[in-house]
């Protein structure tokens, strides 16, 4: 029976890519997505052309903890199984001190923090029967703050340290880990200018942007891992350093 993977956010950019590399492997993948019908349905379709029976998708708003249960509920039911678990949606925008209201606290603390929390909390038992592991996507810029992003970066902060401690509190049958990006994509809505992307690269000792594919790589790494967990690994062209 091929494993099935639960990958939130799986309809469009890094989370697209990270489905189709777990297809790949033979995992069967539950794409989750919030709004983006059209692309999830369309995944599905490209994935299950290939590999019939092999691909659902489930919509969830991840800030509705009702949501939230019932994306855990259907995803059990999708293939009978869950062995792994990506929490790969994210609200990016930034917060300005003195424009930030309370919707925008719970809005980037939803899918960013608590619904990751939540959703590992539905599935664990079914990851520990069988011998499963969650992957967070994190962001290395809680480590050296951007402008106008406080919540953003609190909730991923949150996140980080959530993985450690998860980790610790799932061994030892579930493993843990994260992935944080550097340099990777614009963010949603948004075209950097030539000046913008080499302020970015400057920064970056590779001199060059990431792809979708160097994170997809990097969680079936992860996956594949079976002595690493609460571990962060960053994947940033070295702009961590």
């Amino acid at each position: 029976m091929n494993k099935v993977i639960l990958v939130t956010g799986a309809a469009k950019r890094i989370g697209k890519q990270i489905a189709k590399e777990f297809f790949a492997i033979d995992f069967n993948i539950i794409v989750h997505f919030n709004s983006s019908s059209e692309d999830a349905i369309s995944l599905c379709n490209e994935l299950n052309a290939i590999r019939p029976n092999s691909a659902v998708s489930i919509q969830a708003n991840l800030d509705h903890m009702n949501d939230v249960k019932n994306l855990a509920s259907q995803a059990m039911s999708a293939f009978g199984r869950i062995d792994g678990l990506i929490n790969n949606a994210s609200t990016f925008y930034p917060t300005p001190m003195g424009e930030f209201s309370e919707k925008d606290w719970d809005a980037l603390m939803g899918s960013n923090l608590k619904a990751p929390l939540f959703l590992v909390q539905e599935l664990h038992e079914e990851l520990k029967r069988q011998s499963g592991f969650v992957i967070n996507v994190t962001d290395i810029n809680i480590k050296r703050p951007i402008k106008n992003h406080s919540i953003y970066l609190a909730a991923k902060s949150g996140l980080d340290t959530l993985t450690k401690s998860l980790a610790k509190d799932l061994a030892p049958e579930i493993r843990v880990n994260a992935i944080a990006p550097g340099a990777i994509l614009e963010p949603p809505n948004k075209t950097w200018t030539d000046a913008e992307k080499n302020n970015i690269l400057s920064a970056v000792p590779l001199k060059k942007m990431g792809t979708e594919i160097d994170i997809a790589k990097a969680a079936i790494f992860l996956a594949e891992s079976p002595y690493i967990t609460g571990q962060t690994l960053n994947i940033d062209g070295g702009k961590s350093l």
